[in-house]
């Protein structure tokens, strides 16, 4: 039997505790680690990253068998998370730490998201334009264990955080 190859994808999209469960649940993930990325700061604490003074966004990282759930695959499952015309935050989740951007690691990434993204642009699902950021990886920093799992830990939280909108948005645009 042949070892896995594992890939990694990384997306921010609003609140991670809300971006994981979507991903986690597929199969062929390996991990979703939620955290911090884009920024200047080493090492961020979430209490950082809410200060709006880092720069970076609260996002996923994804490790993922390519050979059984495809970066295209994730793509159109992030889609589905996000309010792609909105760049000032997600939801009830405002500011810069909260924007949409797919974070590639590699041209063929690149490639991948940036004709996703023109796919959902000619499909005119949306009255405004899709403002999601694609851009280079950087460092990614997780985030402190209380932020990890946040679904299976904290299930009724988890619930309320997801009806604070996403969850409405979702079902009236993707389903």
């Amino acid at each position: 039997m042949t070892k896995p190859t594992f890939d990694t994808a990384i997306f921010a999209g609003g609140c991670f505790w809300c971006m994981v469960k979507p991903f986690d649940t597929q199969p062929g993930i390996e991990a979703v680690v939620s955290g911090y990325t884009g920024g200047h700061t080493v090492n961020p604490t979430y209490a950082q990253v809410a200060s709006h003074t880092t720069g970076h966004t609260e996002a996923v990282k994804i490790t993922f068998d390519p050979q059984v759930i495809s970066y295209a695959q994730l793509v159109a499952i992030y889609w589905q998370q996000t309010d792609p015309t909105d760049a000032s935050g997600q939801f009830q989740d405002r500011g810069d730490s909260y924007r949409p951007v797919i974070y590639v690691n590699s041209p063929a990434q690149r490639k991948v998201a940036e004709a996703s993204k023109a796919q959902l642009a000619a499909s005119e699902r949306f009255d405004a334009p899709i403002v999601t950021q694609i851009e280079d990886a950087q460092p990614f920093y997780p985030a402190e264990d209380e932020h990890q799992d946040f679904y299976r830990r904290n299930p009724l939280r988890y619930q309320i955080e997801e009806m604070g909108g996403r969850e409405a948005f979702i079902r009236q645009n993707w389903r």
